[in-house]
């Protein structure tokens, strides 16, 4: 989850930037005669919000590590690390991608999977989840996160993150225009009031833009659920892990997991979270076997 609350984050972050920066410069704001150029306005908003989101993918793999603290394991210190190794090479062979780096950090239970491409992308394990499941149940969250890489799952969600992005920078100019032009009375249409309304329609439409994007990435969790039963098999395994995963207390998450809602929730909260819930998952997979 952490690995999508970091790509939504770092995409929303570089979009505003990158707005900011064109409208100072003029660009993407209406012409001289106060008009909108709808034209050339929506190839303004493709560049910024395709940037932004393809930006956020190429870093997503050192973001990852550097918040997270991963350690890579290039050399095996030990018997676990070198079972984590092998046990992702097998299932990187099965899925028909490349062996992706594997990392260890520091955490309460919790599993990632990141990159750019499918052929060099990063599975990183806490040490909570080691230290809290069985090797079954661990291969299990292994081959989930397998299974979003070999899914393109990233990719994917680039894309639908470009095409929102698009949407929230086009119609918050047309917003901005609107306000400056109609109800404060610029004739430009290019005002103060402009700039600050595109600034905060372009904060409030992302966070609505991202409740479309979590919504994607509640389904794309099943199928990585449904994927990591083909690897192994079964979906035992991953049924017992999310069900161990299921039973901890909420608390026990760390302070920057526990606002994005691993474990579901009801209302607004639920419309937000990146993972449906754990009741919802194992039922899907009791289904796979109906």
């Amino acid at each position: 989850m952490k690995r999508i609350v970091l790509f939504i984050a770092t995409n929303l972050a570089v979009m505003l930037v990158l707005s900011i920066v064109l409208s100072l410069l003029g660009i993407g704001r209406p012409g001289a005669g106060g008009q909108l150029e709808i034209g050339g306005l929506l190839a303004f908003s493709l560049v910024v919000g395709f940037t932004g989101s393809i930006i956020s993918l190429l870093i997503s793999k050192p973001m990852a590590k550097w918040t997270t603290g991963a350690r890579v394991i290039d050399a095996p210190q030990n018997s676990t690390e070198q079972w984590l190794l092998s046990t992702v090479q097998g299932l990187a062979q099965r899925a028909g991608i490349g062996m992706p780096e594997v990392a260890v950090y520091d955490g309460e239970p919790n599993a990632f999977a990141t990159g750019a491409f499918k052929n060099s992308a990063l599975v990183a394990v806490s040490t909570g989840l080691l230290q809290s499941m069985n090797r079954e149940e661990v291969e299990a969250v292994l081959g989930h996160e397998v299974a979003h890489i070999a899914n393109g799952d990233m990719i994917t969600l680039t894309l639908i993150q470009g095409v929102v992005n698009t949407f929230v920078v086009f119609f918050a100019r047309i917003v901005g225009f609107f306000v400056d032009k109609v109800l404060l009375r610029n004739e430009g249409g290019r005002g103060v009031g402009y700039m600050a309304t595109v600034f905060v329609c372009e904060i409030v439409f992302g966070l609505l833009a991202s409740i479309i994007v979590a919504w994607f990435s509640r389904k794309r969790e099943f199928r990585a659920d449904a994927g990591s039963a083909r690897l192994l098999g079964s979906s035992a395994p991953m049924q017992n892990a999310l069900a161990r995963l299921g039973g901890m207390e909420p608390g026990a998450l760390p302070q920057n997991m526990a606002a994005s809602g691993i474990s579901g929730g009801g209302g607004w909260s639920a419309l937000f979270s990146t993972h449906p819930p754990f009741e919802e998952r194992i039922a899907a997979l009791q289904a796979l076997r109906a």
